[in-house]
């Protein structure tokens, strides 16, 4: 019986979404599930799926908006459930640190205005 083979992210994907991440500051990427991702107050908001897919999480007015104007979809990492919170960033805005900035603090606000998490024991 033949191994599955691992999947690794691309690499030139990951060097777009740590750009991303770097833009602003006090922002660190963590990866202790295989994959990179921003969290915090123990919420997830960002992540790089292992196909190379970013996913933001915004809040449902913003979401709406981002889904229309981008004509993207809500976000499904590869393996994993669809993430009803994200939406998938399309290849083409990867690029637009920018913009994508404006979208990633957005991402951040919401995340702080959650209660917190508490940690798992």
């Amino acid at each position: 019986m033949a191994k599955k083979e691992k999947k690794s992210i691309p690499e030139e994907k990951r060097k777009l979404y740590e750009i991303l991440v770097k833009s602003i500051p006090g922002l660190e990427i963590n990866e202790n599930f295989g994959f990179p991702y921003t969290s915090l107050n123990g919420h997830m908001f960002s992540l790089l799926s292992k196909s190379g897919y970013v996913g933001i999480r915004l809040p449902k007015e913003e979401r709406e908006h981002f889904l229309e104007k981008y004509q993207t979809s809500l976000y499904k990492p590869e393996p994993g459930p669809l993430l009803k919170e994200y939406v998938t960033i399309p290849d083409h805005l990867l690029n637009d640190v920018d913009r994508l900035k404006e979208v990633l603090t957005t991402s951040l606000e919401y995340v702080k205005s959650l209660k917190p998490k508490p940690p798992k024991k």
